[in-house]
């Protein structure tokens, strides 16, 4: 069954519930506005603190873009890409895009705009629908891109070389477009993210997305009661998935544009969220703003907060121990999985395995897993080798790309590049990005089990550790540290403090720096090794 018919079961059984609200915290908040008072006053998403939806509303919207995209002459299998920014606008362009029968594909909105480029014509995409932030990097290619698609712009103030969203849906009809889909069907385009070069683009059938929505429900068990705090991009399948949970439920969401530990807290406490989804370093700037006094709970309602979970990232065992001891009473998961695996929950650790923070888990609902060498073939219980996945949501194919295809995909089985090993009860642990492994000496390093220890130490915010060329041991690991503010620490105390690790994973090197982060929270450590290993950003992203 497609996601689309959820969707329009939600908007026959709970028409007027509210689904969906966006939250702006740079914006003073002055009242609530409904999406029916703000398309009678000005449309512009920035001048609102929140908006809302109910789900009839949300249903309406999508058909309306179906049907305007379809008067449009797009048709099944035809590709619409979205370049906008987490907004109200979002979903109901997404489930719009589906119901015609063609393929949702969204876009980074890091791209630059050869980037953007780039992945338009990778992905054969036939329209383009972008928002106010990217009107310059748009107009940039707009002559190049334009020739052969349409170009539709959500907001205010619609510039010359597109077409304004508004006005466009505003006199179609709202029923259902009534295209029959099926479970083969392709669905979307997503893209990886583009931290080893330029992103590949990764074909998903509609039976995939349907999993994510039964995997996300599994796992977090969401109730008509919950409310999900969704912060980080849409476009991520990560993000997207886990309201999928929200979708299958019936339940509310909120969307937040903003990351600051105050506005999370605030969103949390207002609009009473029962589970939050956090990436890393945003995990890590709420501990931080609670242990300077800049967060003081008694300030918020958060007794209905149920559940955080993590994922997108290796989680730091040290950052849960301290989670917990603020708040005792949270159910904790985290989740693993790629875009080619439609996102999370390939491995989950489950709510009921805090004992083993430090694992990213067991296969998840409906998934497979299996731990192997170079030649395919498993490895014994407790050896490092990499992990594949096998399940309803791996991709159908990189698209455009038959030989990336098959350095993955073998016998339905998904290659994840991730070197993982299993302890004694059967739990997987991350060890590294297969292409992270530093060979120092002849010894496999890697970096996250050092990354993790050098986290225990109290001034450090970040880390990364990456691999240094080395004449007489090849490559030796040097760490980037970024410090707390205000923290004074030396490189010599570091050492002192890496002494606690084997002599020959502690890193050679220490660098006090910033560390980059993509908008999932994932180390760019491609950047680090450009501008500490002395090579270009091509030979940085072939090796990471």
């Amino acid at each position: 069954m497609p996601i689309t018919e959820i969707l329009e079961k939600n908007a026959k059984m709970y028409p007027n519930d509210v689904c969906l609200v966006e939250i702006n915290p740079e914006v003073k908040e002055v009242r609530r506005v409904t999406w029916k008072e703000y398309e009678l006053t000005e449309p512009n998403p920035t001048t609102h603190y929140r908006r809302e939806i109910t789900w009839s509303v949300f249903d309406e919207k999508a058909n309306r873009f179906a049907n305007m995209l379809m008067s449009r002459g797009v048709v099944k299998g035809d590709k619409v890409a979205i370049l906008l920014m987490n907004c109200l606008e979002w979903l109901p362009i997404y489930f719009g895009i589906l119901k015609t029968g063609a393929l949702a594909v969204p876009l980074n909105f890091r791209y630059a705009p050869d980037e953007i480029e780039y992945c338009l014509k990778l992905a054969d995409v036939d329209v383009l629908v972008f928002g106010p932030e990217f009107i310059g990097r748009v107009e940039e290619i707009a002559d190049k891109i334009s020739k052969n698609r349409l170009l539709f712009y959500v907001g205010e103030n619609c510039p010359s070389f597109a077409e304004d969203y508004n006005s466009l849906v505003a006199n179609c009809s709202s029923q259902t477009p009534g295209v029959i889909l099926s479970d083969d069907d392709d669905a979307a385009i997503y893209f990886s993210s583009g931290t080893t070069g330029f992103p590949k683009a990764i074909l998903h059938a509609h039976r995939a997305l349907m999993h994510s929505c039964k995997v996300e429900q599994a796992h977090h068990g969401q109730q008509r009661s919950d409310v999900f705090l969704c912060i980080p991009p849409l476009y991520h399948t990560g993000a997207k998935m886990h309201w999928f949970g929200s979708l299958l439920s019936g339940s509310k969401a909120v969307l937040l544009k903003g990351t600051k530990p105050e506005a999370i807290f605030k969103a949390i406490s207002d609009e009473k969220c029962t589970i939050v989804w956090l990436l890393v370093p945003w995990a890590q700037d709420i501990l931080e703003a609670i242990e300077r006094g800049d967060i003081k709970l008694s300030d918020y309602n958060l007794k209905q907060w149920r559940l955080m979970h993590i994922g997108a990232q290796p989680v730091p065992p040290s950052l849960i121990k301290k989670w917990k001891e603020i708040f005792p009473n949270h159910e904790y998961d985290t989740n693993y999985g790629l875009s080619e695996s439609i996102g999370p929950g390939a491995v989950h650790l489950g709510v009921e395995n805090i004992h083993k923070v430090g694992a990213i888990g067991k296969a998840g609902y409906g998934w497979e897993t299996k731990i192997i060498d170079e030649k395919g073939e498993p490895v014994k219980r407790g050896e490092v080798g990499e992990l594949a996945i096998k399940g309803p949501g791996v991709m159908k194919c990189y698209y455009h790309d038959r030989k990336a295809t098959e350095e993955v995909l073998h016998d339905d089985w998904l290659y994840t590049g991730d070197m993982a090993v299993e302890d004694e009860d059967g739990f997987i642990m991350l060890v590294d990005r297969k292409k992270d492994v530093i060979i120092s000496g002849g010894e496999n390093l890697y970096p996250v089990q050092i990354e993790d220890f050098i986290r225990t130490n109290d001034a450090v915010h970040d880390v990364a550790v990456i691999g240094l060329p080395d004449k007489r041991l090849g490559e030796i690991a040097a760490a980037i540290i970024e410090l707390k503010p205000n923290m004074i620490v030396t490189e010599e105390e570091i050492m002192e403090f890496c002494k606690a690790l084997p002599r020959y994973k502690r890193p050679h090197k220490i660098i006090f720096a910033d560390i980059p982060r993509n908008p999932t929270g994932k180390i760019e450590k491609p950047k680090l090794r450009k501008i500490y290993c002395g090579v270009s950003l091509v030979e940085a992203q072939n090796k990471g």
